[in-house]
């Protein structure tokens, strides 16, 4: 089988739902964690999604991760570069959406791309070139107070226009209501004098399958996870891809469940409180981490005291706005956050050590920390849990199966639901 889309995710949640919408739209997809080498192999595979850790990142360096991650797809077979981003356009001023996407497109020698971070099923939209939460304006929404990426404007072509060296424009829902053809008419006509990147309206997946039919002939695509399920059909009618086969098994072994959450998300918050009263729950001050108390030694202990065969616990660092802006009042924004990261990482391997194999974790920093402590290189993906988030097993060491949920992401029971599902799937291996 041979690769004929790559794609370079900025985290490890955005990779994983990108891979599951793509596993849905009937393409074979395997995710690589990190950036690979001469020494990866290449898997049996339509499509691999590369997961980065390059949102906050230094810009150079999120380029450069990149930029390797692109080369290596591209002598693997790849026919189109998918460059992915949360659907609520997480980046600060300086980058990392901006300077990644010039350099790709550079690299790639592309004339134009399409920026379009729209997810419906999430209650991501974009309008007029604003992007909307759950019909809130990003900018007034609880993202505003993004411990890493405060976002503070809605307006993306301005957001992108700080960020790259491009030509910025934009292409509205009236446009993009007529379908493909009137879409790809709007690439057609743009000025060859100038790079462009087109910020793109989309309300509803019909949007968005439009959107992925237009860019059928495009080196390079930017936007969110969504925009893939127009993608697969234009795999096909190139004779690329043949028919969907949406019945990949999947086997959960044998196994403890933990819930691990570092997200200061308001969905994680209520999914968090509302676990509360149905599961063993135990809060780790961040302060404590940050004055270094023995936080690991006291958690392993609660976790042997209240552990449950048949049920999973929940572990999370997760705090309020307030709580996160006096702890980064004492230290700055990515300190704090690398501490907690951090432990959390720590925790997952030493719970792991101890017959732990099924991990429910909250936040996409928190799911990089996880899966690096993990050692974990390769996730194939198995059955939605909710809209974004998959359940994915490790196919190497030790068996595991491990959700890896974007912190905004998930209905108010997700935790629950992930893990009676985990519990009614065939267990294949032990």
């Amino acid at each position: 089988m041979t690769i004929v889309l790559g794609c370079i995710a900025d985290d490890l949640t955005g990779a994983t739902d990108l891979a599951m919408i793509l596993m849905r739209e009937g393409m074979k997809t395997v995710q690589i964690i990190g950036v690979p080498d001469e020494t990866t192999p290449k898997p049996d595979a339509d499509a691999i999604v590369i997961a980065l850790k390059s949102r906050t990142i230094p810009a150079a360096e999120a380029v450069q991760q990149s930029l390797a991650a692109c080369e290596w797809l591209l002598n693997g077979g790849a026919k189109q570069i998918f460059f992915k981003y949360c659907s609520t356009f997480d980046s600060t001023d300086d980058g990392n959406i901006g300077p990644v996407a010039d350099a790709l497109m550079d690299y790639l020698d592309c004339p134009y791309t399409i920026a379009c971070p729209s997810f419906p099923e999430n209650g991501r939209t974009v309008y007029k070139g604003h992007l909307f939460v759950n019909d809130t304006l990003l900018s007034e929404s609880s993202l505003r107070n993004h411990p890493l990426t405060p976002m503070t404007d809605s307006n993306l072509n301005r957001v992108l226009s700080r960020q790259s060296d491009n030509h910025i424009s934009n292409i509205y829902f009236e446009s993009v209501d007529l379908g493909n053809k009137e879409i790809r008419k709007i690439f057609d006509q743009h000025n060859p004098d100038n790079t462009t990147i087109f910020v793109m309206d989309g309300l509803n997946n019909d949007h968005l399958k439009s959107i992925g039919s237009a860019c059928k002939d495009l080196k390079l695509i930017t936007g969110g996870s969504a925009v893939a399920m127009g993608l697969p059909d234009n795999f096909r009618e190139k004779g690329l891809l043949g028919s969907p086969n949406l019945n990949s098994p999947f086997d959960a072994p044998k196994g403890r469940t933990v819930i691990l959450s570092g997200s200061c998300s308001e969905a994680t918050l209520e999914q968090i409180d509302y676990a509360k009263s149905r599961m063993p729950t135990l809060k780790i001050n961040p302060q404590d981490i940050l004055d270094d108390k023995p936080v690991l030694r006291q958690t392993l202990e609660w976790v042997s005291k209240n552990t449950r065969e048949d049920g999973p616990i929940l572990i999370y660092t997760s705090a309020s706005p307030t709580e996160v802006i006096a702890l980064q009042d004492e230290k700055n924004r990515v300190a704090v956050g690398t501490l907690i990261e951090g432990t959390l990482g720590q925790l997952a391997s030493a719970l792991q050590a101890s017959g732990f194999t099924r991990f429910i974790v909250a936040g996409g920093e928190t799911s990089g920390a996880v899966i690096h402590a993990l050692a974990i290189q390769v996730l194939e993906i198995g059955p939605q849990i909710d809209p974004g988030v998959p359940w994915t097993l490790s196919r190497s060491g030790q068996p595991m199966a491990l959700a890896l949920k974007s912190g905004n992401f998930g209905a108010r029971d997700f935790f629950l639901k992930a893990s009676v599902q985990i519990n009614s799937m065939e267990i294949i291996r032990s």
